[in-house]
């Protein structure tokens, strides 16, 4: 909506073009009649602007603005040109560009992530395309054609998923756009909604009857992981080097991803960890199995890291089957080593540690509903308090 103002006594006329604020300040005085002049006027070029036949020139033609909108028009016609022809480049031809710029940047595991999702999903929908000529309503479809897609287990991708794989599409289009001056049609797509992380923690029998039902070489595997909470990648690339037993302590800062070691998942997640004398005891029988065959404190017979699916596969699932619990993931041996830390009452601040959480914000927004203590509402913690702290000062 234009409006017309005054400066020095002159009328001054505002208005947007092209979503640039202008201001062109008229030798006119501010009469009545100038007033009523200058509203038919910037009512023709409101008029004109939205009908796409403004020409700025033809009203302000001493204006500085018009030699800056003569070459963002130059600029777009330039760019029109060049995608309108035949040598534009495809979603393929452009992707591969763009992989080769970035891949110095990412981690091995990253750069296959990316690779994958490239292969599998991106290209095979958009490969061929005009990169320019995508528009919103295409990139929309094939969100909702990921929505559809079934993986091994005859389960849809999740929304973590379905956002994963559209990242790289994203980013995709905004560097072309950015690179070659064609609008970019991500606008207003929303990543998906990711329901609340899942936490199906076991209770501490479950527990110990999992780590005794273990083969007899995966007691201290699991033992490890059940009470240092440790993520995958932490503990199947945990070294020997990182163990000390005297201190009761391991050092976390590296991990093993797709088998490769890399630094740790965050900043946070370096950390020095606090063991049991349980875990101690665990390890020191794992020391005898494994310290000879390398730098691996958990590995194969022939000293190479362990492969954490087929682990989930051969191991884990038949131990779940056995024992007539529900499925869930190994990450939930981390879920519920927080889980018993919180019940059994040790100081949050202390558990976020040796989690490697930089605060205690998400331990209590994921964990505390699992933890009687910390959730009760009832008020039957304050009355304890209040009788115990009356009588000390009766």
């Amino acid at each position: 909506m234009g409006a017309i103002s005054i400066r020095n006594n002159k009328l001054v006329l505002g208005f947007r073009f092209n979503n640039v604020r202008c201001r062109e300040q008229t030798q006119l005085s501010s009469t009545p009649i100038n007033r009523k002049r200058m509203e038919k006027l910037l009512k023709v070029i409101e008029a004109e602007i939205l009908t796409k036949n403004f020409d700025y020139s033809k009203y302000f033609p001493e204006s500085n603005m018009v030699g800056k909108f003569a070459e963002l028009n130059q600029r777009k016609q330039t760019a029109s040109q060049y995608f309108n022809s035949p040598d534009a480049p495809t979603v393929k031809e452009f992707a591969d560009i763009w992989f080769a710029e970035k891949e110095v940047e990412w981690r091995k595991s990253h750069k296959e992530s990316i690779e994958g999702i490239l292969e599998s999903h991106i290209l095979p929908a958009f490969g061929k395309m005009k990169i320019s000529v995508i528009k919103k309503q295409d990139i929309l479809t094939f969100r909702a054609a990921l929505a559809k897609v079934q993986t091994r287990t005859k389960k849809t991708l999740s929304a973590s998923r379905i956002n994963h794989i559209m990242t790289p599409l994203r980013m995709l289009l905004n560097e072309a756009a950015d690179r070659y001056e064609f609008t970019t049609p991500w606008k207003n797509i929303k990543a998906l909604k990711i329901p609340r992380t899942e936490v199906n923690p076991f209770s501490l029998g479950e527990v110990e009857r999992l780590i005794k039902t273990a083969p007899d070489d995966f007691k201290a595997y699991y033992t490890v992981r059940f009470f240092t909470g440790l993520r995958t990648g932490e503990i199947d690339g945990l070294h020997w080097d990182k163990v000390d037993l005297d201190k009761k302590q391991l050092y976390i800062d590296q991990s093993l991803v797709k088998g490769e070691m890399t630094d740790a998942k965050t900043d946070g997640s370096n950390r020095t960890i606090q063991l049991t004398d349980r875990v101690v005891s665990a390890l020191k029988v794992q020391m005898q199995a494994t310290k000879h065959l390398g730098s691996f404190v958990f590995c194969k017979k022939d000293g190479k890291p362990f492969n954490y699916q087929t682990i989930s596969r051969v191991i884990w699932e038949p131990m779940l089957k056995r024992l007539k619990l529900k499925y869930r993931n190994p990450y939930q041996s981390r879920h519920t080593f927080a889980t018993l830390l919180l019940a059994s009452g040790e100081s949050p601040e202390w558990i976020a540690q040796q989690m490697g959480h930089t605060t205690t914000t998400m331990l209590f927004r994921v964990y505390s509903r699992y933890v009687p203590n910390l959730t009760r509402q009832d008020g039957s913690a304050f009355d304890r308090y209040i009788e115990t702290q009356g009588e000390d000062n009766a």
